[in-house]
């Protein structure tokens, strides 16, 4: 009975859910049975295939090719379609002019595509919008309204503009036609999502519509001086006496002179200025005539006079942000007029540009071979400092790698200086200023500083060197791709490269569905967080600070708070005048006057903080980027958030396939060097000793070295590692651009203290140390081995009076560089545990690590975390483990605060004895 009984629970569960533990039942030809959980879950059940998603009724989809004739708010929609999409309202429009009586009658008629139904489809279709969408449907913009215009032939004719919202471009991509019905759809369709309406991306509030690829080209080219007066400007020369040039008072003339073969697109003249003596965003008030190029005159016909005249190149970034401010200063129907003549502009320049790549534009510099040559030279130092045994085989790994990583950046600048120069940098050129022959602008050169298309990387891997390439699990290989794609890869080169190619085809296959599910997750969290309330006149926020990856900024203060609501006054330190009063919005303006002031924090309101009931209030959230004006009561913010972060996520996964697979890897600092000119100063829990150099050697963890100002005002500050050896001391001034500050990046030591004799305790040979020799070099070292038995290995330092000055736990994996008995000064290395072999990162790491930090699991290797603010103490060993006590030290006893940590034995601590931490410092790695 009991087996009858276990064999209907198995069929119930597979009738349930098929293969949830063991075998899944399968049925004749070895498939596994269609369980009832199987119907529905996953893109084919229940409901994403039925309920969520249905087949609609009045839709299409064809493929889709540029319409560069079309208004921004318009598409060319096939006749064909349309006939088809309008069937019902032609029906009806045929039966009012009698022209049919019966659906029947009505039905043939379209069927004959008699001539008659076309004028009525004409008809029809004025002042309808129809819904485009471009599948995955990643964020808001990817289905927007349009006005069709009826077209001739059956490909959808999409406006250029809009592609980058849609993500779309013309080497057969399909979109799908909606038509809206009732007169509320179509109502919401023409307000809410006409294309023109979506000009900023919800997600970071820049301008989406901005010209790409041809148009701003185009544009760059039209703007841009001519090559020789750009090199002489750079190079300092003498641009010759401005009475000389041609001057002109109006537009129409520099046209007249231009159509007239007077003068060409790139000539430099006199013009005299639209903007004096009137404040405008980008002009010049002051002079009454401007030097510019006859191409900036016609560029700036376009704008509205609010801009100014804009006298520079503009590449593609900065003509965003001019759109950016043309919506703000001249309003919305300004800017969509403006978009369309800005294309127009620039597919007419691009055209008369006639830019075109040759193998000539790719110029090689001579000096890559004298590099690469150093660079061997280099390497094979590296490898005999190994073979020495002064570092461990991975040491030797990571800095071979980071070598070659620094000599490819090395070659990439020297190419790009020689692909902008282009033929300018004949001997002849840089002394004279004038040109070995006629020189013009690189088109590869141009293509990638107008941010048109291409990247330096991708001009790296054409003319410079492709650099290190990673294998398929990962790590860099040593030996770098030395050739370009203009002198062509050496057979093993070749193969080498193969990883990379493959690995971005497979990634953007299976990492594409990845980040899918994340939008789905954080939508389903997300949802019902929208705008409840104006103010929920909540006390608290957050502080913001800009984001710093070792001395570089990353994302600069201004970028945290624009359009955020100030939490409370910020103020002028100097002269005590409000710049922002509290609850109010941080708009452009202030943001100029908090990056002069070099405010370091801002305390702002915060979704986080925001007290309401439901949703979120519109103070907390602040501004709608989209719109550029404070979100309004009822959007629906959470879901733009998820949609927000789930977009890139994609594009991400489909990065790798474009930049080939070279390893791009963070490159490691090895030493800190002042940016500005101040006094050093040591934070008070810093501990240093002299090394047997006489240089400081940083002991702790955490500490902070900053320069400051006369007043005391911390200009920049860093984080030295331990083992940091530290050439000032406290107090000392230093000047711009010194070393204050070098450390191993390949390894974290354990330094002593002080002077004394070691003693090794609980090493045993074999179970909590290993020795081996090393093949290569015949050198003995002694590797800390993780193990099982109630063994903690550790140097005890012991004084003359043979007490003990210290101890220190040995972390597994760590490399002993003492022997037991040896006399050591202080300073000295007693051991140093590797970093870990450089990895290359590229967004397929990224992805599960985002899912991670939003679903916020447990590391398996967690760091013990100080709970309050104190100092360390160690007390007996309790069940295992190391007993680590913070105490405050306060002296009234019914306030003191003392938290025990236990610490498991092999775990490295990085605090010491009598250390002041810090509430949430690290107290182990992890």
């Amino acid at each position: 009975i009991r087996n009858e009984k276990r064999m209907l629970q198995e069929a119930v569960d597979a009738v349930f859910d098929n293969g949830r533990h063991g075998r899944p039942v399968t049925g004749a030809g070895g498939r596994a049975l269609k369980s009832l959980s199987d119907m529905l879950k996953g893109k084919t059940g229940r409901f994403r295939q039925n309920l969520l998603g249905k087949r609609v009724d009045y839709s299409g989809r064809s493929v889709i090719i540029c319409g560069p004739d079309l208004k921004l708010w318009q598409c060319g929609l096939p006749k064909k379609m349309a006939l088809v999409l309008f069937e019902p309202f032609i029906i009806r429009r045929l039966k009012e002019r009698g022209a049919a009586h019966t659906v029947r009658s009505a039905k043939k008629l379209i069927e004959r595509h008699d001539p008659m139904v076309w004028d009525v489809l004409d008809e029809v279709t004025q002042g309808k919008t129809v819904m485009l969408n471009r599948a995955p449907t990643l964020h808001r913009l990817s289905i927007q309204s349009f006005e069709p215009v009826l077209i001739e032939g059956e490909a959808i004719r999409l406006h250029p503009m809009v592609c980058t919202a849609f993500n779309a471009d013309f080497d057969g991509d399909q979109m799908a036609v909606h038509v809206p019905l009732s007169v509320e759809a179509q109502l919401e369709s023409r307000l809410l999502m006409l294309s023109s309406n979506s000009i900023f991306s919800p997600a970071s509030g820049k301008s989406i519509m901005t010209p790409t690829q041809d148009v701003a080209l185009g544009i760059y080219y039209l703007t841009s001086e001519s090559h020789v007066d750009r090199m002489r400007r750079k190079n300092g020369f003498d641009m010759g006496p401005k009475q000389r040039l041609p001057l002109f008072s109006a537009a129409d003339e520099v046209r007249l002179a231009f159509d007239d073969g007077a003068v060409k697109t790139h000539t430099r003249i006199g013009f005299r200025n639209p903007d004096f003596g009137r404040k405008t965003k980008f002009g010049d008030a002051e002079n009454r005539v401007i030097e510019t190029t006859v191409g900036r005159v016609f560029f700036n016909e376009v704008w509205p006079d609010t801009i100014g005249f804009v006298n520079r190149a503009v590449d593609k970034s900065f003509l965003g942000d001019l759109i950016w401010w043309c919506h703000f200063l001249s309003g919305h129907d300004v800017t969509v007029r403006l978009l369309d003549e800005l294309k127009a502009l620039g597919f007419a320049q691009a055209t008369r540009a006639g830019v075109s790549i040759g193998l000539v534009d790719m110029i090689v510099p001579p000096e890559k071979s004298e590099i690469i040559a150093k660079a061997q030279d280099a390497v094979e130092a590296i490898r005999k400092q190994f073979r020495n045994g002064v570092i461990t085989d991975g040491e030797r790994h990571n800095k071979v790698v980071d070598l070659w990583g620094q000599t490819t950046e090395k070659v990439a600048s020297i190419m790009y200086t020689a692909i902008e120069e282009n033929h300018w940098n004949a001997k002849a050129g840089r002394e004279t200023g004038k040109a070995s022959r006629d020189p013009e602008i690189n088109p590869v050169f141009m293509m990638v500083d107008s941010k048109a298309r291409g990247s330096k990387q991708q001009i790296r891997q054409l003319a410079g060197m492709r650099g290190c390439m990673a294998n398929p699990s990962g790590e860099i290989i040593e030996t770098p791709i030395k050739s370009n794609f203009r002198e062509g890869l050496t057979i093993l080169e070749y193969f080498i490269s193969t990883h990379g190619a493959r690995k971005g085809l497979a990634d953007t296959a299976l990492k594409t569905a990845d980040a899918g599910y994340l939008t789905r997750k954080l939508v389903d969290v997300a949802q019902d967080v929208i705008i409840s309330e104006e103010d929920c006149y909540t006390a608290n926020g957050i502080s913001v600070e800009p984001i710093l990856e070792g001395d570089k900024v990353v994302v600069p203060l201004r970028q945290r708070v624009l359009g955020r609501t100030s939490l409370n006054d910020i103020v002028d330190p100097a002269t005590g005048e409000i710049v922002v009063a509290a609850n109010q919005e941080i708009d452009e303006e202030t943001c100029d006057r908090i990056e002069r002031l070099d405010l370091q924090t801002v305390w702002i309101r915060s979704g986080l903080t925001c007290t309401s009931a439901h949703g979120m209030c519109a103070k907390c959230y602040g501004r709608d980027l989209a719109t550029g004006r404070p979100v309004e009561i009822g959007s629906a913010v959470g879901i733009v958030a998820a949609q927000s972060i789930g977009e890139p996520g994609t594009q991400l996964t489909m990065r790798t396939f474009h930049i080939g697979g070279t390893a791009s890897t963070a490159l490691t600092s090895t030493d800190f060097v002042t940016g500005k000119a101040g006094v050093v100063r040591f934070s008070e829990d810093l501990r240093a000793v002299a090394n047997p150099a006489g240089d400081m050697v940083v002991l702790n963890k955490n500490t902070t070295i900053s320069v400051c100002d006369e007043r005391g005002e911390v200009l920049e500050k860093f984080n030295p590692p331990i083992g940091s050896i530290i050439y000032r001391k406290d107090g000392d001034s230093v000047p711009v651009g010194f070393r204050l500050s070098a450390w191993d990046a390949y390894a974290t030591p354990v330094l002593s203290e002080s002077a004394g004799r070691v003693e090794f305790h609980d090493f045993v040979g074999g179970v909590t140390f290993d020795t081996e020799t090393n093949q290569e070099t015949g050198r003995e070292q002694v590797t800390i081995i993780e193990t099982q038995e109630n063994l903690h290995p550790q140097i005890i330092l012991r004084g003359g009076d043979g007490n003990a000055l210290a101890y220190y736990s040995m972390p597994t994996g760590a490399i002993v560089m003492v022997k037991d008995g040896q006399a050591v000064a202080a300073g000295e290395q007693l051991a140093k545990t590797p970093r870990k072999e450089t990895m290359t990162r590229d967004i397929t790491g990224g992805l599960p690590r985002i899912t991670e930090l939003f679903e916020a699991r447990h590391p398996k290797d967690a760091a013990d975390i100080a709970k309050i603010e104190g100092y360390v103490e160690f007390g007996e060993n309790e069940h295992g483990k190391r007993l680590l006590i913070i105490d405050d030290r306060n002296p009234d006893p019914k306030y003191r605060c003392v938290e025990r940590h236990h610490i498991p034995m092999g775990k490295h601590i990085v605090v010491y004895k009598g250390d002041k931490v810090r509430k949430g410092q690290q107290l182990t790695e992890g």
